[in-house]
């Protein structure tokens, strides 16, 4: 197993790593709308949200040699399934062709009292 991580994304809030490489599969951990230079959470609107967490998954997939067209699945984790159209616009961006497997799932509450986490697994 390697650990990667990346200064171009939020630095972890618990006791786990920004994504681990074994056996040829990355694994990311959910990302929230954490802006990496600040450490502060994006406010505003949903989109806005989602469109950071994209772009500290893209960092961590770029540290790791990685990009979007490696990422075999998404697991989206939604406050609101309301939200679901407007996070899907943004993430349907960085997914152009042969999008990956995924779920979106509605939970009570997510770290921070975000509104939306993905996390992804990609092979580099």
């Amino acid at each position: 197993m390697k650990i990667i991580n990346t200064t171009n994304a939020p630095a972890p809030i618990g006791p786990y790593s920004q994504s681990v490489l074994a056996n040829g599969t990355l694994y990311v951990s959910g990302q929230i709308p954490l802006d990496p230079g600040t450490g502060e959470l994006v406010a505003g609107e949903i989109e806005d949200e989602t469109r950071q967490v994209m772009q500290n998954i893209e960092a961590i997939l770029e540290e790791a040699g990685a990009s979007f067209s490696k990422v075999a699945k998404c697991s989206i984790f939604v406050k609101n399934m309301a939200d679901f159209g407007r996070i899907n616009a943004v993430y349907g961006e960085y997914f152009k062709e042969n999008p990956p497997a995924r779920e979106t799932v509605e939970v009570s509450g997510l770290p921070k009292g975000v509104n939306v986490e993905i996390s992804c697994i990609a092979i580099p």
